[in-house]
């Protein structure tokens, strides 16, 4: 596979997992265990692309803090070269997140608020300008400013390279809304898909037009264990993740997907094989308990791949 340059704007920041050890019991202190690492959206996508054998440089905003440092320490790790805009009297961000004993979400606090400080204006810096001129893939995540995002979109869609958005959360997403046009993926969940566009739907297949009528040329909308419906200028198509003993984590599961997906259509993939790599890394993440795999690798893709049905196209 051959190597590309990659810029990731976009969180990273500490994610805190604290897991619920029995039943949930809302409105009530719950016995359970805690965990914390590096995360978020775009820094998750940004190792697992490293880990993919491309050269990936994380872009984000971050304070002088403790946390600053392990953060650091995460992009060493996964080969990521770390970019950092550094507010020395600001603290860095974080994720909190409650999960059930299985792995699903039941509530997360997000402490997003050093991310405004991303401002359009530090796109015109010589360093950026440099960076996305080089670059084969632009992707950021909706933890961004909307004005940065679309000022970000604007500049990275005028070259010949690909453009993708992780929509993050259903409040976050609609900050991609002014910029659809410019991207060539977005990658969300149902609930962040009917946020995007207002509209509710029973079947996956609906998702695309609707998509496309916002703008969108390319996506992808998951839907838990459900199929995930993927589609660009040349077609449609589903797949059904395949089912699994057991979920580690579900966190991160999504970026994964992400990654697996652009880094096939990096190597030239059509729109289904794309879905069915991003599949593939999906489960490697849902089995990990952490939220970038350490097991993420082209082999272990290739090896995961045996478990993915052929996506279905549709007309």
């Amino acid at each position: 596979m051959k190597e590309r340059e990659i810029a990731v704007f976009g969180g990273a920041h500490v994610d805190r997992r604290g897991r619920i050890s029995g039943a949930t019991v809302l409105g009530a202190s719950n016995p359970g265990t805690w965990f914390e690492e590096a995360g978020g959206g775009g820094f998750n996508a940004a190792r697992n692309l490293a880990r993919l054998g491309h050269r990936v440089r994380m872009i984000s905003p971050r304070g002088g803090d403790a946390a600053d440092d392990i953060v650091a320490a995460a992009a060493a790790a996964a080969g990521v070269i770390d970019c950092p805009f550094i507010f020395l009297d600001r603290k860095t961000p974080s994720y909190t997140a409650i999960l059930e004993s299985d792995g699903n979400l039941v509530i997360a606090l997000a402490d997003m608020d050093l991310y405004a400080l991303f401002s359009p204006r530090r796109l015109q810096q010589r360093a950026m300008r440099e960076m996305l001129a080089a670059s084969d893939l632009v992707l950021m995540d909706a933890n961004l400013p909307e004005e940065t995002l679309a000022a970000l979109t604007d500049t990275a869609s005028r070259g010949d390279r690909l453009v993708a958005g992780i929509a993050v959360s259903p409040a976050k997403v609609v900050r991609f809304r002014e910029c659809l046009s410019g991207l060539s993926f977005l990658f969300m969940n149902e609930a962040e898909a009917r946020a995007l566009t207002g509209a509710e739907v029973s079947e996956a297949d609906e998702w695309p037009a609707l998509l496309r009528a916002a703008g969108l040329a390319g996506g992808v909308v998951t839907r838990g264990d459900r199929a995930a419906v993927a589609f660009d200028r040349s077609g449609t198509c589903l797949a059904i993740p395949p089912a699994l003993p057991a979920l580690a984590d579900v966190t991160g599961a999504g970026d994964a997907l992400a990654s697996g997906f652009l880094a096939a259509r990096l190597s030239g993939l059509d729109v289904a094989a794309c879905l069915r790599h991003g599949i593939a890394a999906a489960g490697i993440t849902l089995r990990s308990p952490f939220a970038a795999s350490e097991e993420m690798s082209a082999s272990n893709i290739e090896r995961a791949l045996a478990l993915v049905p052929v996506p279905q196209m549709l007309s």
